[in-house]
């Protein structure tokens, strides 16, 4: 749906965008709510390429952000995605948004205001894909800077969990047995459909221990998968595959808290503990490296620096120094979907085999032997039929 059909002058002679609100100051919670039409609010600095994504898979009309979708600190993807889609994008409106919106109700934004009626409720600054492209460069000037804090946060993860990354103090038993298998895990990330469906051959000949990331379980669920292992803080992945059988890794933090474990105590499921510090994708490649995988294949992880950025947030360091960790049993799958495609259909395959067998009958026949070959074929053949008619008779 482009942005032109979305701001089409109403019978009322109101224009703008109108729809149902939703609101969540967590973004990926606010996506399970989402239907087409409706006006997500959210409170999201940086609103990355995933959130991005989710948001205009729903089919949302317009988002409203009580931060900055585009703070400045680092070129962030999601803005650009969402304008592009044809969703109108307001920035700045401030966290009294969720208080003079209610869930449920209906508004309209035109340009840079947010009307309930006739009345004004908020104002904000509404982001076009000029103003998106001025602020990307501007963005792009300080990655200095957050290379910095990311080199800074990365020898701080190293100082808090260099026995767990060094020798594997902390590793919770698992029944699950990973020695000497390949252990595919799954993130929720980018282009992980695409390089799932790409997997599949793998998945069918190697049957790999298959991991989901918290809602990584979900998008295997949904390719036909059952994860043996789901990881995670539990907290955005679907009862329904919690439910799947799997067997449950609850990422706690150092402090001993863990949320998810709350989550399973009430849904009657149970768990064992992994307490780390960093992201739920770091703990599902540790456990697997040193549970002994002898292959690790990650779908939807980070892989450049402008990813681990675009998650927004410091912890993102320690999956720098995961990797580093798992070294060469670590193969990344994104892009898997680009780099291979195929150009044969199975019709194409099916008249390559049809040719050759013409072909082979061709060259049978211009010979004795074949000639031979096909008159005894074509006398099993009819003795064949003969039999048949006289069980019918």
């Amino acid at each position: 749906m482009k942005l032109s059909s979305l701001r089409r002058r109403r019978a009322d002679g109101h224009s703008g965008v109108s729809g149902t609100v939703r609101l969540d100051r967590r973004t990926k919670n606010l996506t399970k709510r989402l239907r087409p039409g409706d006006i997500a609010v959210v409170d999201h600095l940086d609103i990355d390429r995933v959130s991005a994504e989710a948001l205009l898979n729903a089919g949302v009309a317009a988002v409203i952000n009580a931060r900055e979708s585009i703070s400045g600190r680092y070129p962030n993807l999601g803005p650009k995605i969402l304008v592009d889609g044809g969703v109108l994008l307001v920035d700045g409106v401030g966290p009294e948004v969720f208080g003079a919106l209610s869930e449920g109700e209906t508004v309209r934004v035109d340009g840079q205001t947010v009307y309930r009626g006739d009345e004004v409720v908020a104002k904000g600054v509404e982001q076009t894909a000029s103003s998106i492209a001025v602020a990307m460069e501007e963005a792009r000037a300080g990655l200095s800077t957050q290379l910095e804090a990311f080199a800074a946060n990365t020898m701080e993860y190293l100082r808090r969990e260099r026995e767990l990354l060094l020798d594997g103090v902390g590793v919770p038993d698992i029944d699950t047995d990973l020695d000497g298998r390949h252990v595919l895990i799954v993130v929720r990330g980018y282009d992980y459909r695409q390089d799932l469906r790409a997997l599949k051959p793998y998945i069918r000949e190697y049957r790999p221990v298959l991991v989901g990331v918290d809602g990584g379980a979900d998008a295997l669920i949904e390719d036909g998968y059952t994860p043996d292992i789901i990881v995670g803080d539990m907290d955005s992945v679907s009862d329904a595959t919690l439910r799947c059988g799997a067997e449950l890794v609850v990422h706690a933090y150092r402090d001993g808290r863990a949320p998810g474990a709350d989550r399973l105590e009430r849904l009657g499921l149970e768990a064992v503990e992994f307490p780390a510090t960093g992201t739920s994708e770091d703990v599902a490649m540790l456990l697997a490296d040193l549970k002994g995988a002898t292959l690790i294949v990650a779908v939807g992880s980070h892989a450049t620096l402008v990813e681990f950025l675009d998650k927004g947030r410091a912890g993102m360091a320690s999956t720098f120094l995961t990797r580093l960790r798992v070294g060469g049993k670590l193969i990344d799958a994104k892009g898997v979907s680009r780099l291979y495609r195929s150009r044969i259909s199975n019709w194409q395959i099916v008249l390559v085999l049809l040719v050759g067998v013409i072909a082979l009958a061709v060259a049978l026949a211009a010979t004795p032997a074949g000639q031979a070959w096909l008159t005894f074929g074509r006398s099993s053949l009819s003795d064949l039929i003969f039999w048949i008619r006289g069980l019918l008779t």
